[in-house]
């Protein structure tokens, strides 16, 4: 049963992608939406970048946040808990496919190159080149790394899936 209306879901601020307007959390994440979006060839993000942040492919995540960040407008967006939500049990995302997801909404909409109507996740990769296609294996790989990294961490800690360490 969901806690709260679709009108009163607490509300975060972060960035709206100043090419399609999709909300960011932060700079940060602003930042990666827009490169990533740009190497897996939507020239839309790739234009927006080389005008307002020429050299862009040579920043970190940081430096790339910083020079974005003032061109973004600050926006308000619904954070949704998975409590707030239908039941999600056993639906947990695989590497990389929340931003397959956000790909294939902006290439459906008809932004940038891969724009065919069909969208490029619902083609799989067999509609991007040889470059897109390894930038995008490369991404997967840095996701998977990242996650394994992230579980190692926690059981490090003594934590399990899911479980929270105790503050004391």
């Amino acid at each position: 049963m969901a806690l709260f209306g679709a009108g009163d879901l607490p509300r975060n601020m972060g960035y709206a992608c100043p090419v399609c307007e999709t909300p960011q959390s932060d700079a940060e994440h602003l930042a990666n939406h827009l490169a990533f979006t740009a190497m897996l060839g939507d020239d839309d993000h790739e234009e927006w970048l080389d005008d307002h942040a020429p050299g862009w492919s040579d920043d970190g995540e940081d430096e790339l946040a910083e020079r974005v960040e003032e061109y973004a407008k600050e926006v308000g967006f619904p954070q949704v808990f998975e409590d707030t939500t239908h039941d999600h049990a056993g639906d947990e995302p695989q590497g990389g496919e929340l931003f397959e997801d956000e790909l294939e909404r902006a290439n459906s909409q008809g932004r940038g190159s891969m724009a065919s109507g069909t969208g490029a996740g619902a083609a799989g990769t067999g509609s991007l080149d040889g470059d897109a296609q390894s930038i995008l294996q490369e991404a997967r790989e840095m996701t998977e790394e990242m996650l394994d990294e992230s579980d190692e961490e926690e059981s490090a800690d003594g934590r399990t899936d899911g479980e929270e360490a105790d503050e004391e």
